[in-house]
């Protein structure tokens, strides 16, 4: 849920993306999780049901083993727990596509609405029953159903298409469900299978959420209205997600031990079997090919269901190629900042003053300038500055406040740090790795974070001066920011790592210092020395500010229940916007030059503009298998992603520039020298009033020429569909070079807008 008054959209945070590690270490027994994928069509007839050969096809390799889920929807097959030995035993069986270790993902964590122009915009959007129909499917730490964000005031009953329900377990009964969260369930099989069983005295064997990442973006995507929010006073006003009206179920599927991937497939498998129209995902896949990709995976069983899948792009930035959950099938959402800011200001003792922002409500320091210490001087460790555990020596920091560097362990953490050793405040400095990015906490003790440059000019202020002083400022909540939207400097960039000619990230939503509901559970800064208990967050990251996209694609498909996913995020890309209304560029607080579309994808979103965006950029299942046959994936790979048969025409030519995307991707090799050619063809669908279309490319691309052809489409009717071909001409430049531009198709009243990103390998 998010901020009315003071911004528009809830983010899923990307600075809690999940992102996918190495395969699980073996346990003492040598057994790991496995994930089996099977040829369902080849089963023998001898078998009365698939499961029954699942079962069989397993007992042949392991008399002790068993199946942890059996799945139909997201693949065809299970998992189980193997050796090494067993598991190449069972890939070599007849009817056994793939045998593929688990993967754990972690999360992708670090004022909207009104920013986002829904609150002036709500008669524009669907508030009958048609919204109410619509549920979002919520994939994270679980959901705490006392938020008054969860309240089903005003909902009239559960769609009769919802085939869901509520699961017991752990502090969680089915009567903590409503009207508003109508579904939550919880799946640990994988989890335990890996790590052991789940201690809960620590953490709530049911759908509860015990870390508040859950409940953050569930209720960022469709939170209910709440009046009167805040976070200790700060960012004060009534909080709502995206689609207040839309239903939410909940599946939780991360725990203190990360998120598993088997975990992550059942959930999905039963998010599709109950009817869920979104799917939001705050978690990565990390770096996969897409047919060893659980998410990515799953995502295409959801897409031919009709289900948009939302996916956080991850907080690995700002280095490139740092993007998750690139696959075409799914939506994947960076994050930008909101026009609201948290100042707390540094007042050093020569007089010179920095900003930086800060989330701290408590006992004020004395009204006095203070004595202040660098964290590496007060330290033995070697990386003493940084503030890690035990490494501050008390009798250097006791009655200070001290400076501490960001980097290695969480910045609330640093403040703990700081607290435990008898400081009584904390300055924290960026270094080169976050720039000049500022994000808010709400630390233990009094606490402002400043910028790399801040930062070094106070570090030397603290070498110079004998006797240095300084104090903090607190300003509380400051509104209307320019520039804003920025990109933020840890959202995930591309290009795409897995397949380049598609262009990832789609594009932002708001990520940074998102206000939404909050578990009961925990503290606003998760650490468990911190004891205060708040109804509602302000945290960030891509995780963040993927919810908004899910309850967004949860409004469009309200007022446009036939649209497809493809069609839903095509409206989102070619109506975002990539300038600010004075006409300058969108910038990247990384930088602090504009961004790009490797940071910013198509813009960001524009909900308003996109309802009724002219024209889209339509996808079906073929589509993406056509897709998959212009990348070479065997037959085996194509049956593990698409559970079927499949075999690719050898009579047609497959190109991966042919997919029907709202973006263009243009890759050149620099080695060739002359000139290269590429060329991209695309069909666009009418969903808005009769028109002629014109093309424009701007600005003027160096070494590349762009051609359209035809100029102009003419559309006299609803679903009418008109192809073009746009021929990039490139001549020899340096490997590493990249020129970006934008074409629009205009007919006066719609403009449809793609970006152009162009790269010399």
């Amino acid at each position: 849920m998010e901020m009315v008054k003071c911004f528009m959209i809830v983010l899923i945070l990307g600075l809690c993306h999940v992102s996918m590690a190495a395969p699980l270490e073996e346990k003492k027994s040598h057994r790991k999780t496995y994930i089996v994928h099977m040829a369902k069509s080849e089963m023998p007839t001898s078998f009365q049901h698939h499961t029954h050969w699942y079962d069989y096809s397993l007992k042949s390799v392991s008399g002790s083993a068993a199946m942890l889920y059996t799945y139909d929807n997201v693949i065809h097959g299970f998992s189980t727990q193997l050796t090494d030995k067993e598991a190449e035993q069972l890939e070599s069986q007849p009817g056994i596509v793939a045998v593929l270790p688990e993967v754990r993902y972690e999360l992708h964590t670090t004022r909207t609405p009104e920013f986002l122009g829904l609150s002036q915009a709500a008669a524009l959007f669907p508030e009958s029953e048609s919204a109410s129909e619509v549920v979002i499917g919520v994939l994270d730490t679980g959901v705490w159903p006392e938020s008054k964000s969860f309240a089903d005031t005003g909902l009239g009953p559960i769609p009769s298409s919802w085939k869901g329900a509520c699961e017991s377990g752990t502090n969680f009964t089915s009567a903590n469900c409503n009207k508003k969260l109508i579904g939550a369930k919880y799946f640990a099989k994988g989890y335990e299978a890996a790590l052991g069983a789940i201690d809960e005295t620590k953490e709530s064997r049911s759908p509860r959420d015990d870390d508040g990442h859950g409940t953050h973006t569930a209720s960022t995507a469709a939170g209910s209205v709440v009046e009167g929010a805040s976070l200790f006073g700060y960012a004060q006003g009534t909080a709502r997600g995206m689609a207040t009206r839309a239903r939410v179920a909940v599946y939780k599927v991360c725990w203190m031990g990360g998120c598993f991937s088997s975990d992550i497939l059942a959930a999905m498998e039963k998010a599709i079997d109950d009817n869920v129209n979104v799917l939001s995902m705050s978690l990565g896949g990390g770096m996969s090919d897409y047919y060893r990709d659980s998410v990515a995976i799953g995502s295409f069983a959801a897409m031919e269901k009709g289900i948009l899948v939302s996916c956080s792009a991850g907080n690995a930035g700002p280095a490139p190629y740092s993007l998750s959950n690139v696959a075409p099938w799914i939506t994947t959402v960076g994050a930008g900042t909101l026009d609201r800011d948290f100042p707390a200001f540094v007042s050093l003792g020569n007089g010179k003053n920095f900003s930086g922002v800060s989330l701290y409500r408590g006992s004020p320091l004395p009204g006095k300038m203070l004595p202040f210490v660098y964290a590496g001087n007060a330290s033995n460790a070697t990386n003493g500055n940084l503030c890690m555990m035990d490494t501050l020596i008390p009798e250097k920091v006791a009655g200070k406040i001290v400076l501490c560097d960001r980097g290695m362990n969480a910045r609330v953490q640093k403040g703990a740090v700081v607290k435990a050793a008898g400081g009584i405040g904390m300055v924290l400095s960026n270094t080169a790795a976050n720039g000049e990015e500022l994000v808010a906490d709400a630390h233990l003790l009094p606490a402002t974070a400043v910028g790399q440059k801040s930062g070094d000019a106070i570090r030397d202020y603290l070498f110079s001066n004998p006797n240095p002083t300084v104090s903090i400022l607190f300003e509380g909540t400051k509104v209307g920011i320019e520039p804003s939207p920025v990109v933020a400097a840890f959202s995930s960039r591309g290009p795409n790592s897995i397949t380049s000619e598609i262009l990832k990230p789609d594009m932002i939503a708001p990520g940074v210092n998102i206000l939404a509901g909050w578990s009961g559970a925990v503290g606003p800064t998760g650490l468990a020395t911190d004891t205060r208990r708040v109804d509602f967050n302000i945290i960030s990251g891509t995780s963040m500010s993927c919810p908004h996209v899910s309850g967004l694609a949860g409004l469009l498909k309200a007022a446009h229940p036939d649209w497809s996913p493809a069609a839903i995020r095509s409206a989102l890309m070619t109506t975002a916007y990539t300038e600010y209304k004075n006409k300058q560029k969108m910038q990247d607080i990384a930088t602090g030059k504009p961004s790009t579309p490797f940071d910013h994808g198509a813009g960001h979103v524009d909900p308003v503009s996109a309802l009724n965006p002219g024209l889209v950029y339509d996808l079906t299942a073929e589509d993406y298998l056509g897709f998959l046959c212009a990348l070479n994936y065997t037959e085996f790979q194509i049956r593990s992603l698409a559970r079927r048969n499949f075999s690719c025409d050898a009579s047609k030519r497959y190109r991966v520039t042919d997919l029907n995307y709202p973006s263009f991707a243009v890759n050149f090799d620099s080695v060739m020298g002359g000139s290269n050619v590429v060329k991209h063809t695309r069909t666009l669908t009418n969903v808005g009033s009769p028109g002629t279309y014109k093309v424009s490319v701007s600005p003027e691309t160096p070494g590349v020429k762009i051609s359209v052809e035809p100029q102009t489409l003419s559309f006299s009717q609803a679903n009418e569909k008109k192809s073009y071909t746009v021929t990039f001409s490139g001549s020899s430049q340096t490997t590493g070079t990249n020129v970006f531009a934008r074409l629009e198709w205009s007919d006066g009243k719609y403009t449809v807008g793609s970006p152009i990103a162009i790269s010399w390998t």
